[in-house]
């Protein structure tokens, strides 16, 4: 387990893209959670976009991009 501090995405803080594939560290940062937290989600098939490959868990960065939209509440200006 990856126990280093993580920061925020350099590709998000840059306005660049996004890499096709996140990993995990990458997915909780963008969730604001942690790597544990986003293990957890997987196991209970809370979460959407999972690639596995062999024992690596990778996240489809436009299927969660899509998903953390769609889970989101409307503003009040709605």
């Amino acid at each position: 387990m990856n126990t280093e501090p993580y920061s925020p995405l350099p590709s998000v803080v840059s306005g660049q893209k996004l890499p096709v594939l996140l990993t995990v560290s990458e997915a909780a940062q963008l969730l604001r959670t942690t790597p544990r937290g986003v293990y957890a989600m997987v196991e209970r098939r809370q979460i959407v976009g999972v690639v596995r490959i062999r024992r690596r868990v990778l996240f489809r960065t436009q299927a969660l991009l899509d998903w953390v939209h769609q889970k989101s509440a409307p503003s009040l200006e709605e």
